[in-house]
């Protein structure tokens, strides 16, 4: 059964910028994971659900507008999990009205946590690795327009790569 996730990508130059950076934090899926924002974890589907999946996401895409985003400052899920992450502080009612509409009809599914948008920049790493990350990022600021978002799937290499995006707007 195929996993797939949808996540607005984080554009050029920021995306590789916050890539390198999770990579020196040690995080070991630093370069298994796209650098994005998750409207919807790892999910699995069948085959014959993956399609009308896809008919659910290019009807939520077209029913939204584009809308910019900033990411400003870190933040950090400890002690409940060990992640330091790049706070998203405009656009996030935006992420939010999108993943709950993509979190419904086919994609339906319970969170293991109530959902806030965020870019991941170190998980799974030492106490001392996490403290560097969110010191060493706390002035990182970017502003873009969020056009589109994109479906993911798992590969059985561990690695999560875009198979498709759906535009904003239609």
């Amino acid at each position: 059964m195929p996993t797939i996730g949808v996540s607005i990508a984080i554009p050029s130059p920021y995306a590789e910028m916050l890539q390198a950076k999770r990579a020196s934090f040690g995080d070991p899926l630093a370069d298994s994971i796209p650098t994005h924002v998750t409207l919807l974890p790892p999910t699995g589907v069948g085959d014959e659900e993956l399609a009308v999946a896809v008919k659910h996401l290019e009807e939520v895409a077209a029913d939204k507008e584009s809308f910019r985003m900033v990411l400003r400052g870190t933040g950090s899920f400890r002690p409940i999990s060990p992640v330091v992450f790049v706070q998203v502080s405009g656009g996030l009612a935006d992420c939010e009205l999108l993943e709950k509409a993509i979190r419904r009809g086919p994609l339906d599914r319970t969170l293991e946590f109530h959902y806030h948008p965020h870019v991941t920049v170190a998980h799974h790493v030492p106490e001392e690795a996490l403290d560097r990350a969110f010191g060493e990022l706390s002035d990182f600021e970017c502003e873009f327009v969020v056009d589109q978002f994109h479906l993911y799937e798992h590969g059985t290499d561990g690695v999560w790569r875009p198979v498709r995006s759906f535009a904003l707007g239609g």
